[in-house]
């Protein structure tokens, strides 16, 4: 998020200046033009805060040099001044690339802090602990913001809110409401946990997917080159000598012919509705489809859907707190289990439910339709108990083992199919050569 300041002058003639954050100078000037229509200002310009480079000395002293951020050249001139200091030199930062963040930085940033304030550390000792020690620059100056912010008094919302570019939306959102949850320790723990789940859940996915479809590709891809480019080499020499060739062998050679005769509406036909389907399921309207129909998949599906669920429930576990509906842990936990037609579920069905009909928890998400038996029967007996907290954190706990435990399995199964067409891709070149091979002359 970048700093923003305005100019604008109010009906009486006074100046009005303000300043505020916003992704871009677009959606700030958006914002700014908003807010003259809304009070009938004229405005007098919109600033971007900048970094600036400057070299001082205090007296005879050694030459000091340093970054400060301000929204001129002018403004920073004149805060060194003030501070006794002689400038020799300041100009504007023209390079100020900061890179991004790792997830596993990110987690660590989050769990250290977790496990220092389970230790009663205040958090300004752990900004400053995590600051000295994270080697990221675009983490070291984000920390330095985060502390800015607070001693400034800003709310968790505001003080998070702004980095979504470096933590993720979810994540800026758990710790937003740490400060005010009565239990940071467990929130940031909570946020990290969830942040690791979906770095291994993905790369186990990618695992599962990736590198299959990629040797399936590849085996194609040979397949085809022989095919159609080293076997017709080898076959029609046969032809030249008015030699017969043998049913594999002349079947091959008419696919062969075929192939080459139509490979660019081939190509097309094939590789068009695959650019189509991923634009398409990159469209909202697409994605919804895809996250409807992806959990009804075999196998893939079912951990997917699972996965969600114990999404949804650990960040269930993590912000309710006992009283009430708790709607907004719930519209939370939806937007949070990276399902997009299991968010609406349960957004429109599930909460709608509880606020219009004052329905209860369990009978509201069943009729989301999106969860399963087991996690159902868990929220019941949570609710009938009295321990709903706890039943969200058991449910969590069991989906993730077994999805573990399955996404290996998934794993091994995939990887058997993959071999089984790689040995059967070789054994057809295998047999077709042979054929040709003992073909003799009439």
């Amino acid at each position: 998020m970048q700093q923003f300041r305005f100019q604008a002058i109010s009906p009486n003639g006074k100046l009005v200046q303000g300043e505020f954050e916003a992704g871009n100078k677009k959606k700030a000037q958006a914002k700014v033009d908003k807010l003259i229509r809304a009070k009938n200002l004229k405005s007098e310009g919109l600033e971007v805060k900048k970094k600036f480079i400057y070299k001082v000395r205090k007296g005879k002293g050694p030459v000091v040099e340093g970054e400060q951020e301000a929204y001129s050249k002018e403004e920073v001139d004149h805060a060194l001044v003030k501070l006794g200091y002689d400038v020799v030199k300041i100009e504007k930062k023209l390079f100020d690339f900061k890179g991004g963040v790792p997830n596993n930085e990110i987690v660590t940033f989050i769990r250290l802090s977790a496990d220092l304030l389970r230790q009663k550390l205040p958090y300004d000792q752990i900004l400053d602990l995590l600051y000295e020690d994270t080697p990221n620059k675009r983490l070291k100056d984000t920390i330095k913001t985060i502390q800015k912010d607070l001693k400034d008094g800003k709310e968790g919302m505001d003080v998070y809110g702004k980095h979504e570019d470096v933590f993720g939306k979810f994540a800026c959102y758990m710790l937003g409401v740490a400060s005010t949850s009565g239990n940071m320790a467990l929130v940031f723990e909570s946020t990290a946990k969830f942040l690791e789940r979906n770095a291994t859940f993905k790369k186990n996915l990618r695992r599962a997917l990736m590198m299959p479809t990629v040797t399936v590709i590849a085996v194609i891809g040979v397949v085809l080159f022989y095919v159609g480019y080293i076997f017709p080499a080898t076959a029609e020499m046969f032809l030249e000598f008015d030699i017969a060739l043998p049913p594999m062998t002349a079947a091959t050679l008419d696919f062969s012919n075929w192939l080459q005769s139509y490979w660019i509406p081939l190509a097309i036909s094939f590789f068009g509705p695959i650019i189509g389907f991923i634009l398409y399921f990159r469209t909202p309207r697409g994605k919804l489809f895809l996250d409807r129909y992806i959990i009804k998949i075999p196998i893939i599906g079912d951990l997917l859907h699972k996965t969600s669920i114990e999404i949804f429930s650990r960040v269930f576990f993590t912000l309710y707190s006992g009283a009430g509906q708790n709607i907004e842990v719930i519209r939370v936990g939806a937007e949070a289990c990276r399902n997009s037609y299991m968010s609406r579920q349960i957004k429109e069905v599930s909460i709608r439910m509880m606020l219009d009909d004052g329905k209860g928890l369990v009978e509201s998400l069943q009729e989301s339709g999106v969860f399963t038996h087991t996690a159902l029967s868990r929220f019941k007996l949570g609710a009938e108990s009295g321990a709903l907290k706890d039943n969200a954190k058991q449910l969590a706990d069991y989906y993730e083992t077994q999805t573990t435990y399955k996404m290996d399995s998934v794993i091994d199964t995939i990887n058997l199919f993959i071999n089984l067409f790689i040995m059967v891709a070789l054994i057809g070149i295998t047999v077709v050569s042979s054929e040709a091979a003992i073909i003799r002359p009439n």
